[in-house]
């Protein structure tokens, strides 16, 4: 689960929700939603009779790429598959459902700093974190407290009860996509790395400029499969196969410490760990993507309720969190390297994110895709 911190409820030592970017709840990562039960010993799903009968219905497409490859991006064929995450402890991944997509276009990696930059120097965009706030959307809150800034993990000094995500995220002011850990932060070292702190809006103007388009969640989770069909993980059903970390998540004791026993501490460059079998990299881990639906925990529900394959799914036409009511969310995908059986196991395939659309964090990015021509 992913929403956004609230300002002034980090500054002013009060927890509230009152505008939209004031959401007082958990940023990503804080995903209470998997808490009850630990994922760390996942086994093979046991077969499902039904589902074994109904086997013949998942294929991917042979039809090959319809042209050369638009520059950063590879073919992803059409196919049917079984979209969710059984036996996850997920409500919100089930029921699985059987859905088929055509065939895309998508973004080898996530976008990069590096083209994120290339982006904000062509078009003189401002992002979202890097905007004054407008005290007439925060009454009460002093003038000088309302800086623009976004969400930073930042590691508690010792072992804490996991009921309050504010423990470990920090709203810092100066803090946006060029200063993705602090206004003292720069993107030094970190053009390769997936670009951070951004919203829905400003995914969306990068999306136009570029001119392509965010993936819904059913295009990603196909796509994150890499052909593979109800495995716990995009490369397979073993979370660290042959002992060897192949996707960037925590390991050590959340959130204390990250052991770094893949390698990095926070994010790493989008190419840093093996691509899944469509060649894609970064599919599960690093960095939570933004999708085109918006948000419904019971979306699934309804389209495993029609009884047919659904063909192209883009999401319900609104959205709605019990947990937040007033809260107007996207779906994400692909958990972050701040996910971990203890407490946030969304690198699981199948699993949901979601995020207030204003939002922005220190592992939330994207990718685009592009339709058949």
């Amino acid at each position: 689960m992913i929403i956004r911190v609230a300002a002034f409820a980090l500054m002013c030592g009060t927890v509230a929700a009152c505008g939209s970017r004031d959401s007082a709840a958990p940023p990503p990562g804080a995903d209470t939603a998997s808490r009850p039960e630990s994922h760390a010993g996942h086994q093979t799903p046991a077969p499902d009779s039904t589902k074994d009968d109904r086997a013949a219905a998942v294929r991917i497409d042979t039809t090959p790429a319809p042209e050369p490859a638009p520059d950063g991006m590879v073919w992803v064929p059409g196919g049917t598959f079984w979209m969710g995450c059984e036996n996850c402890g997920m409500p919100d991944a089930l029921p699985a459902h059987l859905v088929s997509v055509d065939g895309f276009w998508m973004d080898r990696t996530p976008v990069t700093n590096r083209e994120f930059e290339r982006f904000v120097k062509a078009t003189k965009y401002v992002t979202v974190a890097e905007r004054p706030l407008n005290p007439k959307d925060y009454p009460g809150v002093p003038p000088d407290k309302l800086k623009p800034g976004s969400a930073v993990f930042k590691p508690t000094t010792g072992p804490v009860a996991l009921d309050n995500p504010l423990q470990w995220w920090q709203y810092v002011p100066g803090t946006s996509w060029k200063h993705p850990a602090g206004p003292d932060s720069s993107l030094r070292g970190r053009e390769d790395h997936p670009v951070v702190h951004v919203a829905f809006e400003d995914v969306s103007a990068y999306a136009a400029w570029a001119g392509r388009r965010l993936p819904t969640e059913a295009e990603f989770e196909f796509a994150a499969r890499g052909g593979l069909d109800r495995n716990l993980y995009r490369w397979g059903n073993e979370l660290t196969p042959g002992g060897k970390a192949v996707s960037n998540n925590w390991q050590g004791r959340f959130p204390v410490r990250d052991a770094g026993e893949d390698g990095f501490l926070g994010t790493s460059p989008v190419t840093a760990f093996p691509p899944n079998g469509f060649g894609l990299y970064d599919m599960g881990g690093n960095v939570w993507q933004w999708c085109s639906d918006w948000y419904r925990p019971d979306y699934y529900s309804t389209l495993a309720g029609a009884g047919a394959v659904t063909r192209n799914p883009a999401g319900p036409a609104d959205s709605f969190d019990p947990q937040e009511p007033g809260a107007a969310k996207r779906v994400l995908r692909g958990g972050s390297y701040l996910c971990t059986d203890q407490y946030c196991a969304r690198y699981l395939v199948g699993s949901r994110g979601k995020s207030e659309i204003t939002s922005g964090a220190s592992n939330l990015g994207f990718r685009l895709v592009r339709s058949r021509g």
